[in-house]
């Protein structure tokens, strides 16, 4: 996936200057598209960067959340497996 030039805090920073006035200016003055911009709605919609930042520490928490489970079900697989030998 390719790396925005723009943080999730400066798209919304754009989104609050697109609000007040012309979007093909504002595309134009930062050298983005207006579909990008559009894109970026979409995407944040009504959010503030507290909230973009808040948002990013809940998916870093889940993503560390998912890997725990993951390796819990791995341990409990491989006790299953040991557990149906006959020693």
């Amino acid at each position: 996936m390719r790396k925005s030039r723009f943080t999730d805090e400066q798209m919304v920073a754009i989104l609050r200057e697109a609000d007040a006035g012309p979007i093909a200016g504002l595309a134009k003055r930062h050298g983005i598209s207006e579909q990008t911009i559009y894109t970026w709605r979409k995407r944040f919609g009504t959010m503030q960067s507290d909230d973009v930042r808040r948002l990013k520490q809940l998916e870093t928490e889940n993503a560390r959340l998912k890997k725990l489970v993951a390796e819990r079900d791995l341990e409990i697989e491989v006790m299953k497996e040991i557990n149906a030998k006959k020693w």
